[in-house]
């Protein structure tokens, strides 16, 4: 329940619908099913709320961090939330007396700061799986420095307009899965981005009940110096969806919009977001990429960098390690350009789970087979450990890595716990 002074007032917890991406990342961290969202916002049920506090570092934007005063009576109820186009105004001294609180009461209320719940154990599959005790919300220490909200709502300027300068499908012709690689160009303007990093893109038109539609995340998938180096640009990954999470045929606003962009069009960005998932700058640090489907953007911006330093002859890398998971060969994204990259560069593993004929297999198999690998990498303080793709991996990925960790007789809860403290565990899903 959110933080209360007595039985008459509480400090509810609210999301800001302006500056909400709807990333997802906070109903997924949420460990007690507390944040649900529809089709226009994201919002937190004061019921279910038990202020652990996960939800607060992994938002990219800061629209989670969020708080009003209210008598408990007049709680903001998830339908009020669900049609907000902006955050209430604290009530006034007047409307919390007419409510019947005393202005001392609300007054403490307000200058307490909520207190984070302990956080659930790490899991050994015995109970429930939560993201929120493994998925690291700092960076790790040799990272770059990274700009955040530079665009928005909220900043000085609400959006910055790229051009479209390419727009090339990525996964075969002829298959379901569409999957397209789009550069945009900044021009003058600045937008610095790491890889790691993600942008909004804003669709034009309204929704059903005549609003503009709100932004939508995309990935990264070019390094830091762009798609071309030297140019402010940057490359997404987009998947055109064209059905829902329960199958029905749904053509998704902002993917078919990308995905149908042409080469001179002009696009409304903001951002960028995301301060935590960035790769290390240290020179030896190995990197350990698992992701599916277009999961691979940050994966392929972070490969792209430590190839582009690899050719300048004066970076000596570590270890690079990718785990790739896509339905078939022909929906995963970027096939041709991966079996192109040197075998001493990069250890690419990929699995397909709908191959006619064949078993099914996940990227938390192939980590088993390689179980030899990667054992002395989790008990390397150099090593970093990427997770992006579908919410139904992570478990599945995270469970691997203990039961890996165990074969080899190391101290997984040790282990888990100093993966996420240093930085070196990232956990991104939808």
């Amino acid at each position: 329940m959110d933080m209360a002074v007595g039985d008459k007032v509480i400090r509810q917890h609210l999301i800001d619908p302006e500056i909400c991406i709807r990333c997802n990342t906070c109903e997924a961290t949420c460990p007690v099913g507390a944040i649900t969202h529809d089709d226009r916002n994201y919002v937190v049920d004061a019921g279910k709320c038990d202020l652990c506090m996960a939800c607060i570092p992994p938002c990219p934007t800061g629209s989670i961090d969020n708080w009003r005063t209210v008598p408990r009576v007049r709680a903001y109820s998830v339908q009020e939330q669900l049609g907000w186009d902006e955050l209430p105004a604290e009530l006034s001294a007047e409307e919390m007396a007419a409510a019947g609180v005393a202005p001392d009461e609300a007054a403490a209320l307000a200058a307490a700061e909520p207190a984070a719940a302990e956080l659930p154990a790490a899991a050994d599959g015995s109970a429930a799986f939560n993201s929120a005790a493994y998925n690291a919300t700092v960076p790790p220490w040799s990272a770059a420095h990274a700009y955040t909200n530079l665009y928005g709502p909220k900043a000085r300027e609400p959006f910055v307009t790229a051009t479209v300068v390419g727009n090339v499908r990525v996964t075969e012709v002829g298959t379901e899965y569409d999957t397209h690689h789009v550069v945009l160009d900044f021009g003058a303007m600045p937008f610095p981005v790491l890889e790691g990093q993600s942008i909004g893109i804003l669709p034009p038109g309204t929704d059903a009940q005549g609003r503009p539609h709100h932004a939508r995340q995309y990935s990264v998938a070019s390094p830091r110096n762009g798609e071309r180096p030297g140019y402010n640009n940057v490359s997404l990954t987009v998947k055109r969806v064209l059905e829902d999470h329960q199958g029905r045929p749904v053509r998704g606003v902002a993917s078919n919009y990308v995905c149908d962009l042409k080469v001179g069009d002009k696009v409304q960005v903001i951002g960028p977001f995301g301060s935590s998932f960035l790769m290390p700058n240290h020179p030896k640090s190995h990197l350990v990429m698992i992701c599916t489907g277009t999961g691979s953007a940050p994966m392929r911006a972070m490969t792209e960098w430590r190839r582009r330093l690899r050719a300048s002859g004066r970076f000596e890398s570590g270890k690079l390690l990718l785990f790739f998971g896509a339905r078939t060969k022909e929906e995963l994204p970027y096939f041709g350009p991966l079996q192109s990259l040197p075998k001493d560069f990069i250890d690419i593993n990929l699995a397909f789970s709908r191959t006619p004929g064949q078993p099914r297999r996940y990227v938390q198999d192939l980590m088993r087979e390689r179980a030899a690998d990667l054992a002395p990498l989790l008990a390397d303080a150099h090593a970093h450990f990427y997770v992006c793709g579908l919410k139904a991996m992570e478990e599945g990925v995270v469970l691997a890595l203990a039961e890996i960790a165990r074969g080899a007789g190391l101290d997984w809860d040790a282990i888990g716990a100093a993966l996420k403290r240093e930085g070196r565990l990232h956990l991104e899903t939808y």
